[in-house]
This record gives structure tokens, C-alpha cells and sequence, in this order.
């Protein structure tokens, strides 16, 4: 972890004369081919960062005045549209697909002098845990490579996690961010579902995709949540609630005692790892011993929140990708001499990966006319329950706290025959995506199998700004660094 990992410390360097943003970039540019086996990045776009960074370098010289952002080098997920640029949702269906315009959150961060430095590898169509999905291969571990590093963002979190661009850009639909931000030891923020506008970003399941931010440091998040939130007239679900001054209110100290909540149905879930259990309940105790409360709330629903989320988002994933047809979009079959029904089946089987298919029957099947009631409807009357349990324990708590995932990463493989098993895993993530609420997992210590693993924090809608804060005071207390 160089002197200049954090934006404050780079900037501090920057303006002082001490480094320069050319030099910045070539650092990262020679971890990520020293790192190459990583498979985190898909592409890099070395010439373009480095003509960027000359000229921020340059504009700096004659004394011009540089963005929120200058300098500060940002990978994104190949899910997330950039003018000029390969996306491919890591998928043989979008192979070769050059974006015709920016996602608005990346036109936010140019504008403020942010650098691009590549497209990072994900699950295909951002659904996977693993980032095993991925068309072009799974991303590794980088604190021990035969491990996974989480998904679908998992090039996200490895990118940060080996210190190969300052922060990163993923999507979260159940968890995408948080668990592999956990699985690697670093920071992961899911902000409010409209926080951030997904115009740009390649749809998996449209009420509950959100773009999120992994970084090093809480400071860093801010910065770019600051950047990027805000209402978008080109996405009619970002929100118009304004936007705080995340980075400034960050600094103010906070002293009162808080009020945390924690689910006992997910703190001694049978799936949870025994150690990791055995863990959060002496953190817990130290938050008391340090002048907090900590209680611990039922929540009935927590068997059948996994459920309720695989139901709703294979519906939507069902009919988004319906649109990948060949003819319209997408991979087309170079076999001829086909009636259009199986040109259909033809391009659709040969694009999409086993996953994908998997997902797209399933939602075919929960929005089919004999099942539609049974399922769709009933997922939908629990997404209702599950949103007005959580928010009525948020109304009295300042967030609850639970574990962002049952376990440390897991072995390459481990889980690929067993996508129940897989499923099971987002147990902990999925509640935020079904209620829309802000959640982050910051890292919280190491297991005995020297992996990392985090806490989970959750707080009311559109209360990033005391989300954050908490955090910080979290990591502080316990005084927990990012591996």
C-alpha cells in the first residue's frame, strides 16, 4: 500500500509539487501488468489515462484550476457505459459492443478530473457471487488465488484490494458490491436505490440495480459518492433529494452515544460460520463498552428473504435480456438456413452463459400465466413485509449491524455445482436491494484461515451522510485497517 493510496494523501503530494498525476497513473499501470494474473482488469486504457494525466499535469503548471477528482484514477465495472469503450457485461453477447454515449456517472467523474483507467471483469450480466461467471475467465483473489473474491464486482474489488487504481465502480442488485468488498477485505457502499443514477449501466434487475463505490478509505468513498449522487433528468428513478456534503460533514465529530440494532434470526442463522458468529457478538460488546447500545430485533422474514429476491430479480432479468435477440442486439449465429424462432434460440444459447440461462428460465417461469400469482405476486407481498419491518426497527435505531456474508471466500470451484448453496450465500445482502435502503461493509478483522471479513451496517434511506460517518467511527474504534 504506496504513501499515495488515499485521495487526500495524493492530492496533498499533488499540490505540494511532490508527485504529479503521470506519475500516479504509471504507477498503477505497472501493478496492473505486474498483477496481470489477477484477471481483474478486462481492458486498460494506458494511452488515454496517460494523456489525461498530461494534461491535468499540464493544466496545473499554468496555475488552472483542476476538479474535486484531479488526477484520481477510477476503474470501472464492464458493466457501465463509457463513450468510445468496449462494455460487455463480461459476456459473449455483448462481445466486441463499443458504448455510443457515457453513464452519467461517469460523465460526473470526468467532469471532475477523475481518470479512467480501464473496464474491470464481473459475472456475466452482473449475476454471479464469484466472479466465476465471467466469459472471460474468473478474477482472483489477490490475498490468496485459489480463492474467489466475490461477485458479480469481484474486478472491482480486486482492483482495489491490490492497490491497482485509487477506487472503483461496481453494481449492486443483492450484494455485488458489499460481499465482495467483504470477501477482500476492503470498503463496499450500496447507497440508497435513486442515489445515484443507473442511466448507463447495463440492467440485471431495474428496481433494485444501484451503482456503488469500493475504496480503501471511508474519505475516498465520500469523495466520489459526492461526485456522482444526484437526481438525472436521462433516469427517471434517480432521486431528487439533494445531495449533503458527504466529504465535509465526514470531518465533524460525533460523540453521542448510538443506537445499533442487530437481527438475532441473522446473528445465529445456522448458515453463519461459528467463529465469525462468535466475533460479532465480542464486537458488539465493545461498542457497549465503549458507551453505545446495542439490542438485538427479531426479523421473522429472514428465510424467505433470499426467496423473495431470486423470484423478483429473475423476473426482471427475464425480461431485460429478452431484448438481446440477435437482431435488435447482441451475439448473432453465424448458422444459416434458420426459421426465425430457432435463429432466436440459436444466438441466445450461444451468447448467454449457463448462469444467465439459468436465471432467465427461472423468471420466464415466476411470470408465466399459471405461476405468475404464486410466485411473482407472493414475492412482491413479502418485499412489502420485509420493507416495513426493516424500516420500522431503523426508525428507532440509528442502523442495525449484521454480517455482510456466513463466511470468509471460498475456494475456487467450491460452490460452482451447487447454485442453491451459491444463492444461500447472499442471506445477508439481499435485505438492503429489497428495501432500498443504504448499506456498506467495512472491514472488520481476520478469521482463523487468514481471510478477511467485514460488518455490515444499514441505516435509513437517504442517510448516507450519517451511514458513512458511522462507518468511520466503526473502523476507527476498532481500529481496523484494509488488507
Amino acid at each position: 500500500m504506496s504513501e499515495l493510496s488515499s485521495i487526500a494523501t495524493f492530492h496533498e503530494a499533488l499540490y505540494a509539487g511532490r508527485t504529479s498525476c503521470v506519475a500516479e497513473v504509471r504507477t498503477f499501470l505497472d501493478r496492473i501488468a505486474k498483477l496481470k494474473h489477477l484477471n481483474a482488469f478486462l481492458e486498460v486504457y494506458e494511452e488515454e489515462a496517460l494523456n489525461k494525466a498530461q494534461e491535468l499535469d499540464n493544466r496545473l503548471a499554468k496555475g488552472g484550476k483542476l476538479g474535486a477528482l484531479a488526477g484520481v484514477v477510477v476503474g470501472i465495472k464492464d458493466v457501465i457505459c463509457y463513450k468510445g469503450h468496449n462494455v460487455s457485461a463480461a459476456s459473449r453477447m455483448l462481445e466486441g459492443f463499443n458504448s455510443i454515449f457515457s453513464a452519467t456517472a461517469i460523465e460526473r467523474l470526468l467532469a471532475e478530473d477523475a481518470i479512467i483507467i480501464g473496464n474491470l471483469n464481473c459475472d456475466e450480466f452482473a449475476m454471479g457471487s464469484t466472479n466465476e461467471n465471467s466469459a472471460y475467465g474468473p478474477t482472483l483473489n489477490a490475498l490468496d488465488t485459489t480463492r474467489v473474491p466475490g461477485g458479480s464486482s469481484g474486478g472491482s474489488a480486486v482492483a482495489v484490494q491490490a492497490n491497482l487504481c485509487h477506487v472503483s465502480l461496481g453494481s449492486d442488485t443483492g450484494g455485488s458490491v458489499r460481499q465482495p468488498a467483504d470477501f477482500c477485505g476492503i470498503i463496499g457502499l450500496k447507497p440508497t436505490y435513486g442515489r445515484i443514477s443507473r442511466h448507463g449501466l447495463i440492467a440485471y434487475a431495474s428496481s433494485f440495480d444501484q451503482i456503488g463505490i469500493f475504496g480503501r478509505d471511508i474519505a475516498d468513498v465520500a469523495a466520489v459518492l459526492q461526485v456522482i449522487a444526484g437526481p438525472d433528468e436521462f433516469d427517471s428513478t434517480a432521486s431528487q433529494h439533494p445531495v449533503p456534503d458527504y466529504l465535509a460533514n465526514l470531518a465533524l465529530e460525533n460523540n453521542k452515544s448510538l443506537k445499533f440494532a442487530y437481527l438475532r434470526d441473522a446473528q445465529y442463522h445456522d448458515g453463519l460460520d461459528a467463529e465469525m458468529r462468535g466475533a460479532y457478538i465480542d464486537f458488539f460488546e465493545k461498542l457497549v463498552d465503549n458507551g453505545h447500545t446495542v439490542t438485538g430485533h427479531s426479523f421473522e422474514y429472514i428465510d424467505h428473504i433470499v426467496p423473495a429476491y431470486y423470484v423478483l430479480t429473475t423476473a426482471e432479468a427475464s425480461s431485460n435480456l429478452s431484448r438481446y435477440d440477435g437482431v435488435k442486439f447482441g451475439h448473432r449465429t453465424r448458422e444459416q438456413n434458420l426459421d426465425l424462432t430457432d435463429f432466436y434460440k440459436k444466438s441466445r444459447s450461444e451468447g448467454f452463459g449457463i448462469e444467465v440461462k439459468r436465471r432467465i428460465l427461472l423468471g420466464t417461469f415466476v411470470l408465466s400465466a399459471g405461476y405468475y400469482d404464486a410466485y411473482y405476486t407472493k414475492a412482491q407481498q413479502v418485499r412489502r413485509l420485509v420493507a416495513d419491518k426493516l424500516n420500522e426497527i431503523l426508525e428507532e435505531y440509528d442502523a442495525i449491524l449484521m454480517p455482510t456474508v456466513p463466511s470468509t471466500a471460498f475456494k475456487l470451484g467450491e460452490k460452482t455445482d451447487d447454485p442453491i448453496a451459491m444463492y444461500l450465500a447472499d442471506i445477508y445482502t439481499v435485505l438492503a436491494n429489497l428495501v432500498g435502503v443504504p448499506a456498506i461493509s467495512v472491514p472488520l478483522q481476520k478469521h482463523s484461515n487468514g481471510m478477511p471479513y467485514g460488518v455490515q451496517i444499514i441505516t435509513k434511506k437517504f442517510s448516507e451522510e450519517s451511514l458513512l460517518r458511522i462507518a468511520r467511527l466503526l473502523m476507527a474504534k476498532e481500529q481496523v485497517t484494509v488488507v
